[in-house]
This record gives C-alpha cells, sequence and structure tokens, in this order.
C-alpha cells in the first residue's frame, strides 16, 4: 500500500514534564492511500466492529493504562451488590455504560427490538418526561427509569406504536417514514394522563470524538453563531449556553448541546442509579421507602463509585480514536461530497473546525495536551437549528426544551464516523429517536432549517442522491 507521511507531531520538553507523558516526544501519522484525517494525531484507521472503541494513537504508558481501566469500567456490568462494581439502581435506564452505547457506538434502540422498554434490564434509551407546562413530575424527575433491580419495581415502561407513510420523490421512486408515538403503562406511583404528558427518547449517541468536541475553540463556535445567517436557505443557527456548577458555559454534547461537558458523573447517577461524589443521593429516593422490605438489607450509605474511576472513563472516552474517511478518491464518493455542498448540507454540518491549544482538562484535573491545536473534520458546527414543527408531514419538535434549546431545536449531529455504524452497531437507526432507519429517511426528516437542503435532495437525480448517501457512507 502506498503510504504518505503527513506529519510529525512535536510536543516541547516542558509540556512533557507537566501531562506524565512517560516519555512521548513524537508522534508520526501516516495516512494510507484512499484515507483521509478526521481528527488530527487522534484519527485512526480502522473499518472493524472497533472502529468507535480504540485508542488514539498517542495513547501511551500511564494513560494507556488508564484508558484500559476506563474502558473496562464503562463495559463492566454493574450490580446491585454493595462494593466495586455494585450500586446498581435501584432503578435504572441502562446497567452499564457499554450496554446502550456498544462499541462506544449506538446500540440497537429498544424502541424498535422491543417496540419499547424491554426486559433484559435495559432499553438503549432514554425516556424524557414533562407536564405539557414545563415542569417536572415530583415522584419521577426529568427521567424515566424503565428498568430495576430485583424486588424494586420500575418507574413505568415506554410502549411505541409505529405509523407508516410512504412518500414518492419527483423520479418516481419512494421512501417512507415512520412516525413513532409513546405511551407509557404501568406507573409505579400516580398513573400521568396523557393530556398533561410530554415524552420524548433519546437513543444513544455515538461516542467518536468527545474529547475532540471537549477540546473545541468555544470562540470558533460563538463566531460561527454570528455568522450563522443563511436567509436564503432559511438558515440561522445560535449557541446554547447552559450552566452547571455555577458555571455559565457553552453547551457542546448532548442532542440539544444542553452539556458542556461529558456528564460521565450524570450518567452514573442518572442512566445507572449509581451515587458518586457529584450526585451522592439515590435517584428517586421514594422508591427506597416503598421498598425497603424487600432490598435485602442493601447499604446506600457510601458512594457506588470513586471520583478516581469516573475521571478514567472520562479519559477512555477523551482519548479514543476517531475512524478516519474512507474511499476518499472513489468517483461516486467524490460526486456524492459536491452534491452534499449543492444542496448546502456543509452550512450547518461544518466540514472543518480547530481546537483550543491546550486541549482538554478532565473532570479530576488530569490534562490532555494531544488533543490541543488541531484540525478537525466534524461535520457539525456544534449550533441550535430548528428542525421543524410537523410542517408538511415532516419535523422533530419534541416539546422538550434544554438550557436555551426549545423543542424544535436541535444542535447539528456531527457525522463523523456515522458510515461505520451499521459495521460496529448493526443498525442504521438514526435521528434523536432512532425513527428514521437509514440515511435517506433520516435526510427526509430535515424540516424547518433543514427544508431547503431536504428539498435540494429530493430534487436531484436518483444517481446523485445514491452519491450522496455513498458520501455519508465515507464519513
Amino acid at each position: 500500500m502506498n503510504l504518505t507521511k503527513i506529519f510529525t507531531l512535536l510536543i516541547g520538553a516542558s509540556l512533557i514534564a507537566s501531562c506524565d507523558s512517560d516519555g512521548l516526544d513524537e508522534l508520526d501519522i501516516e495516512v494510507p492511500a484512499g484515507y483521509e484525517l478526521s481528527a488530527g494525531t487522534s484519527t485512526i484507521f480502522l473499518n472493524s466492529s472497533v472502529a468507535y472503541d480504540s485508542e488514539a494513537p498517542w495513547v501511551s504508558g500511564n494513560y494507556l493504562t488508564r484508558f484500559v481501566r476506563g474502558d473496562k469500567l464503562y463495559d463492566d456490568v454493574r450490580t446491585s451488590t454493595n462494593g466495586d462494581g455494585g450500586g446498581l439502581g435501584p432503578v435504572y435506564a441502562g446497567y452499564s455504560c457499554g450496554s446502550c452505547h456498544r462499541n462506544a457506538g449506538r446500540t440497537r434502540p429498544g424502541v424498535w427490538s422491543d417496540n419499547g422498554s424491554g426486559n433484559y434490564g435495559f432499553s438503549a434509551m432514554l425516556v424524557y418526561i414533562t407536564r405539557r407546562n414545563g415542569a417536572f413530575f415530583r415522584q419521577y424527575g426529568r427521567v424515566l427509569h424503565d428498568q430495576s433491580i430485583y424486588g424494586v419495581q420500575a418507574e413505568g415502561k415506554l410502549k411505541v406504536d409505529w405509523h407508516y407513510e410512504t412518500f414518492s420523490f419527483p423520479d418516481g421512486d419512494t421512501y417512507e417514514l415512520a412516525r413513532p408515538e409513546y405511551t407509557i403503562t404501568d406507573w409505579y406511583a400516580d398513573e400521568i394522563a396523557p393530556e398533561d404528558l410530554f415524552c420524548t427518547v433519546r437513543v444513544p449517541l455515538r461516542h467518536v470524538g468527545m474529547g475532540q468536541i471537549m477540546a473545541l475553540d468555544t470562540r470558533e463556535i460563538e463566531q460561527l453563531a454570528a455568522q450563522s445567517n443563511y436567509p436564503e436557505w432559511g438558515i440561522s443557527g445560535r449557541a446554547n449556553y447552559i450552566s452547571e456548577r455555577g458555571v455559565t458555559s457553552l453547551g457542546l454534547s448532548g442532542n440539544k448541546a444542553q452539556h458542556a461537558d461529558l456528564t460521565v458523573e450524570l450518567g452514573f447517577s442518572s442512566d445507572m442509579g449509581v451515587t458518586n461524589s457529584r450526585y451522592p443521593e439515590e435517584i428517586c429516593e421514594g422508591q427506597i421507602q416503598v421498598n425497603q422490605g424487600s432490598m435485602m438489607g442493601l447499604s446506600y450509605d457510601r458512594l457506588d463509585v470513586s471520583t478516581e474511576d469516573m475521571e478514567n472513563v472520562d479519559l477512555y472516552m477523551q482519548s479514543l480514536g476517531v475512524p478516519a474517511r474512507r474511499d476518499v478518491n472513489d468517483p461516486t464518493v467524490k460526486r456524492g461530497e459536491a452534491v452534499f455542498f449543492e444542496a448546502g448540507c456543509h452550512l450547518c454540518h461544518v466540514t472543518t473546525l480547530h481546537t483550543r491549544p491546550r486541549g482538554t482538562v478532565l473532570l479530576a484535573g488530569t490534562s490532555l495536551p494531544w488533543l490541543g491545536g488541531q484540525t478537525v473534520h466534524p461535520y457539525s458546527d456544534f449550533l441550535l437549528h430548528d428542525m421543524g414543527s410537523e410542517i408538511m408531514g415532516v419535523g422533530l419538535n419534541d416539546n422538550y426544551p434544554s438550557g436555551l434549546a426549545r423543542g424544535n431545536e436541535w444542535r447539528t449531529t456531527p457525522l463523523w464516523g456515522i458510515g461505520l455504524q451499521e459495521k460496529v452497531n448493526g443498525h442504521t437507526y438514526f435521528l434523536h429517536d432512532g425513527r428514521a432507519r437509514n440515511f435517506t429517511e433520516a435526510i427526509m426528516w430535515h424540516g424547518g432549517e433543514g427544508w431547503a437542503s431536504r428539498q435540494k435532495f429530493a430534487s436531484m437525480t436518483r444517481d446523485d442522491r445514491a452519491a450522496l448517501v455513498r458520501f455519508l457512507q465515507s464519513l
């Protein structure tokens, strides 16, 4: 194979000493023919089922040791017993990070495999509920925990009914959209009337490029927000600002850019019911009291996971390699890239961004300077965009605000690695709740600010539509 040496990263001696890199002072990146860097020094050249779940080339020495520990904590099944690896529940949504994020990707969601909540310990989804006035329900909070440990009743179960409608492109080809209808049954406390309930579902995000996302130069994102006004396309993105730990920051992660970090502590608490230093109280305290007699004398007077362990999980997620783009010289892929720009997709799915000079700092203070000063290609502006409110049969309004994001606003999804999802996770369910079963459906669900690009795609020839999909598969 013809290999072309792209660049050598040199790290100064003072930086080496400050980050305990075990003497790593030079890193060569070689790019095989037909590939293209996605994330600078964190790019990897894997096309297998572990393409999302392998360390970046710079991970070495003590960082590699901690990466492996974090990977194990991410994947290991937690139990309801006390002690290391315990603390699950009493109610929860998943029994490990990896149960929902298989191979650091998106586990096949229960909305399709089980038409709602499964009975096998997880459903690979989060169910958010609010009153129609936006308030939370006292007995439940923001997330409906649809799983529970032995002897405890889950808070409720989600049921999904799918409604299908067939549409035609101008050239006569057809496509089908599946619209979910959500209902909740088996409430553990007072049943909530449907007319007083908003329910929205989130299936897992791919954990591709999380370190680079945390290292993004926020000034560049804010500049994009200031300039992201394309009236001829109906596009005007804006940043989400959220307050966490008493600090107001630019939101970068999550479906609605509603978090400024990777929410490791929140995931342990809300998703698994695992107490920690940031969230020391059990979720759903009432459940513990109601079921106290049937919980086998378990003690809840200690934290279930240490800050050190959580930081190792944070390190693992931020140190994952980002798959390189593939088949970049393929004529169909090149045509698909051209029509991607012709359709204006790049106005929101911005191809190139940069990370700030010194990289990131993990939740307990460890620095990852190798993430700094990089040119990356996430195919996202990380801004909020109106994705429609059921206008003309499409739109993605879920009536669930997050920070400054309204129900019809969503962060532009980063597309890097998206073409490998089927190989990594065995499915092609896309969008926030997995309603799109392939790339074409995902595009045709775009409303609001995505409407003009959707219409451009719909009016393309059959070959150009196929080329655009092939381009997405190369990312």
